[in-house]
């Protein structure tokens, strides 16, 4: 797994365990729901860490929270 893929796997978790949709976490998050949809579907390849930080805000959690996930482990590096 890479890192676009483990964050879009990320987001999809923190929405259902706060049972909300895509669409929900982009207003709460104050981003468009375009954007949230291209990192959850793989669109953006490389999110951007403002992106990531705003979407912690908009769930109320601190943004080591968001990558203190198993998800996160054995990231494929492209380089």
């Amino acid at each position: 797994m890479n890192i676009s893929e483990a964050t879009a796997k990320r987001i999809i978790e923190l929405c259902n365990d706060k049972h909300i949709s895509i669409n929900k976490l982009a207003s709460l998050s104050g981003i468009t729901q375009s954007t949230v949809n291209s990192i959850v579907n793989g669109g953006s390849k490389n999110p951007q860490l403002k992106t990531i930080l705003k979407i912690c805000y908009g769930i109320e959690i601190p943004l080591y929270e968001f990558f203190k996930s198993p998800v996160f482990q054995n990231i494929d590096i492209d380089i």
